[in-house]
């Protein structure tokens, strides 16, 4: 029996948790497919890493700073084009010469990512004329890896990255391997804030995300929560809701030990046949009960370590003063690029990445700036039990605002070095820390990109969408790979468990 109500309450035929990236595109993709679909979503804003927030007039991403694949044919543009939004999108084509600036240390010198493969050669090759060899190697390498995952293809094929040669491939070591020269090692590994790379790092979720980011680069003009509201759009088109501030709490069950519904935290109670998180794993345990998953399992999600967070300081420029850069730029003061995270507090920050928001009203000049420095959790963590959110608005302590302006400081100090005057742009500037992250997005320690890649230990990383209960179903960064791309293939890998492979792969393909 399958009622569509109980005591009076509608029974949703699927339930999801969290309405970021990952949580949008099942809901589209399951309502579109005739499912009676709910989305839930704690905030007063949709889109987790998608949210943007707007200060002095100028709209800042908070996790969105480009978008890759965006070509037609591309992966990324297939799944916007399926998902019905690629024509209300308002974006900006990177500089193709150089959509990506690369500075280490003190030197003025910019090596610059060119978009395409052809272009991405050809400007390294210009650095590094006795390297041509190591540069082709390392663009085959990329794209051999891509092509054994063929779902980041959007293609119905079986998958050989399971073999252990290519789970175990460490980025590191395969980047050494390709040159002896250090200067192009870095810059080949110099955009890992992608993807918060550290020494475990597979070489596989390098490629992935790099590939995607050569094959052609976009910026969101106006922010990226265009791409939730679109999304909202065409999940209510197809019949089904999308609520803010319906916050999760805890789960009920029936007597065969599946859901039944969720409480939320205004005492209400939603009710499903089939549920889907797009929470990180623990949260999702805690959530719906550690009593009802196996130890093993809680044992294991425990265990994983997450990806880094970060500190980011989003600055508001003074009128018509800061030109636009239709780029990014990554700086990098360590040695080891593969160590940034590992940072000493004395000498943070090691590097960073700088982006200018895309702005409709001024194409010449950028209305503010927002700067990415790794930060880990336990560089806040005596502040942790304090929360602060548009939804549940509390004061922190005088001494973290001090600590933001310390690390906003420090950061205007870095970016002079390479900016000669910078301060001098500066109208205003605002902060975001690990305890920003975890309050908005909702995992543990605000981490960016889910669960760390492990290439000493592969398969541990990976999670099945299926879990132990019943009518209980993950999505998310965790699960796949983190990002845009990432979590819209999760979102497939997810639905799969709902509807045929072929039949939605096949869809996708039609709608290029």
């Amino acid at each position: 029996m399958n009622p569509t109500e109980i005591k009076g309450e509608k029974v949703y035929d699927v339930v999801i948790v969290g309405s970021g990236m990952g949580g949008l595109a099942c809901a589209y993709i399951l309502s579109k497919a005739g499912k009676r679909v709910v989305v839930l979503e704690k905030n007063h804003q949709i889109g987790g890493n998608l949210q943007v927030f707007s200060r002095e007039k100028t709209i800042f991403d908070t996790g969105v700073h480009y978008i890759g694949g965006m070509d037609k044919g591309q992966n990324m543009y297939k799944l916007f084009k399926y998902f019905g939004i690629i024509e209300g999108l308002k974006l900006i084509r990177m500089d193709e010469d150089g959509f990506d600036h690369l500075h280490f240390g003190d030197e003025t010198k910019a090596y610059k990512y060119g978009m395409g493969y052809e272009k991405f050669i050809k400007n390294l090759v210009a650095d590094f004329p006795d390297e041509r060899v190591a540069i082709e190697k390392y663009c085959e390498l990329i794209q051999q890896f891509c092509a054994q995952f063929p779902l980041y293809q959007l293609k119905d094929a079986e998958a050989h990255y399971r073999e252990d040669h290519f789970l175990e491939a460490n980025a590191k070591s395969i980047i050494e391997g390709i040159t002896a020269n250090q200067r192009l090692r870095d810059i080949m590994s110099g955009t890992n804030a992608l993807y918060a790379g550290t020494i475990k790092t597979p070489f596989y979720v390098h490629a992935l995300v790099v590939n995607s980011y050569i094959e052609s680069s976009w910026r969101c003009v106006d922010g990226g929560s265009q791409i939730a509201i679109l999304m909202q759009k065409r999940i209510r088109h197809f019949g089904g809701e999308v609520l803010k501030r319906t916050e999760v709490v805890s789960a009920n069950y029936n007597e065969d030990k599946t859901v039944e519904s969720v409480n939320l935290s205004d005492g209400r109670k939603i009710y499903g046949k089939k549920f889907i998180s797009n929470a990180h794993p623990k949260q999702t345990i805690k959530l719906f009960g550690e009593d009802k998953f196996l130890k093993a399992y809680v044992n294991r999600i425990n265990s994983l370590t997450n990806t880094t967070s970060c500190f980011t300081l989003h600055v508001a420029f003074k009128e018509k003063s800061f030109k636009y850069l239709n780029y990014n730029l990554y700086q990098s003061n360590q040695a080891d690029i593969w160590n940034l995270t590992n940072y000493k507090k004395e000498n943070w920050p090691e590097g960073y990445m700088l982006s200018t928001p895309a702005c409709s009203k001024d194409k010449v000049f950028a209305e503010g700036a927002s700067i990415m420095c790794y930060m880990r959790f336990d560089d806040v963590a005596e502040w942790a039990n304090t929360h602060n959110t548009v939804v549940h608005k509390t004061e922190r302590p005088e001494a973290y605002e001090k600590f933001k302006i310390e690390c906003a400081e420090k950061i205007l100090d870095a970016v002079s070095k390479q900016i000669p005057n910078f301060r001098d742009y500066v109208k205003s500037y605002y902060c975001s820390t690990p305890l920003t992250f975890r309050d908005y997005i909702g995992n543990d320690d605000g981490n960016m990109y889910g669960v760390e890649k492990d290439s000493s230990d592969g398969l541990k990383t990976f999670i099945n969408p299926k879990t132990k209960i019943p009518n209980l179903y993950l999505t998310g960064a965790t699960i796949n790979l983190h990002g845009i791309l990432g979590v819209g293939i999760s979102s497939l890998v997810t639905c799969f468990e709902f509807l045929d492979k072929k039949t939605l792969l096949a869809e996708i393909n039609q709608e290029d």
